[in-house]
């Protein structure tokens, strides 16, 4: 059943992401048909620009790896030698660096394209799988150029199958509920941004190479709780280290992300994402926690819209319980 429904809901996301888009080119004079056809090429070229910027990191950092390798090895040599030697430990070297290398040089491409090829070679090993994929991606695009095509429509029969004596309840509460989300969806855009600009420039004061490609990537995928910032944070991590090896310049690096979490985690999320949708800084936190529990990645990925929903409901609800003759009755 997830397998029918997942298209279907993951148009509809993407859907109600890029609708302001469709709407401020159709306020230009542009035909519906053209402003869905354009805001669908927008979102694919999104996509496809946080997979390229991925496969340009991994271009530059993968023949690093085989490149300043043996330099590496050595620096760690260099300052761990006298510190088994302290603790009467005894390594060879030699032979540790014969099976790393050969294990480097078994396990990793030579460049990213390499990489991209074996993946897809794996991939298309199980047709079925690749198969899949491929017509479910193809369904995505063309329920979501539909969606575009005619949003309000779609929501106009929604809101028609609503019973008459149930749309005084459920339609404000609907409309409240589509307000919170399009400001937690730029609440969290805005996040996104600032994060982009504080890795950048962080990076590049370091002297990191790819350090504005590296920001910019660590900024888009910052809406992952977690994942995005793991996949980021290991990239900029092997770049320093391959380009610096063991020094300063990494631990630089690893207390500009520490703080980049902190400042996310307790600032920016809290500020701008929760008190645009009414959620206390606190709640932020609590809701994470809660819905990360329970639900685990995607519990924390959704965590602040149903926050938010959760939100409205119970305003509504007190409201109505404030309202009833069981409440007034003395």
């Amino acid at each position: 059943m997830s397998e029918i429904l997942t298209p279907f809901l993951a148009a509809f996301i993407l859907a109600y992401i890029l609708e302001p888009v469709t709407l401020r080119l159709e306020a230009l004079k542009i035909p519906r048909s053209l402003a869905a056809l354009f805001t669908l090429i927008l979102g694919v070229f999104i996509c496809l620009t946080i997979v390229l910027l991925l496969l340009n990191l991994l271009q530059h950092e993968i023949p690093l790896i085989k490149k300043q390798f043996p330099s590496w090895l050595a620096s760690i040599q260099l300052w761990a030698t006298p510190k088994l030697t302290n603790l009467n430990i005894e390594l060879d070297w030699s032979h540790i660096r014969e099976q790393l290398t050969i294990q480097i040089s078994s396990q990793v491409a030579d460049n990213a394209n390499s990489l991209v090829t074996k993946t897809l070679s794996t991939v298309l090993a199980s047709s079925g799988s690749f198969f899949l994929f491929i017509a479910n991606l193809v369904l995505i695009l063309f329920i979501l150029f539909y969606l575009l095509l005619d949003w309000k429509g779609f929501f106009k029969l929604l809101g028609q199958l609503i019973p008459q004596k149930l749309r005084p309840i459920l339609i404000p509460i609907v409309q409240e509920v589509d307000e919170l989300l399009s400001q937690y969806l730029r609440g969290q855009f805005l996040v996104m941004l600032i994060l982009a600009i504080y890795y950048s420039t962080g990076l590049y004061l370091i002297g990191v190479q790819s350090a504005i490609a590296l920001g910019a990537f660590t900024g888009l995928v910052a809406f992952i709780p977690y994942v995005g910032f793991l996949i980021s944070f290991s990239l900029s991590t092997l770049g320093a280290l391959l380009q610096f090896g063991p020094s300063n310049a990494l631990l630089l690096v690893l207390a500009l992300y520490g703080a980049g979490q902190l400042l996310e985690g307790f600032f920016l999320t809290p500020r701008l994402v929760g008190e645009r949708i009414g959620l206390h800084p606190v709640a932020v936190l609590f809701a994470l926690m809660v819905f990360g529990q329970l639900f685990g990645f995607f519990g924390i990925l959704l965590a602040l819209p149903m926050a938010a929903i959760s939100l409205v409901a119970i305003r509504y609800s007190k409201a109505r319980y404030l309202d009833s003759a069981w409440f007034k009755e003395k």
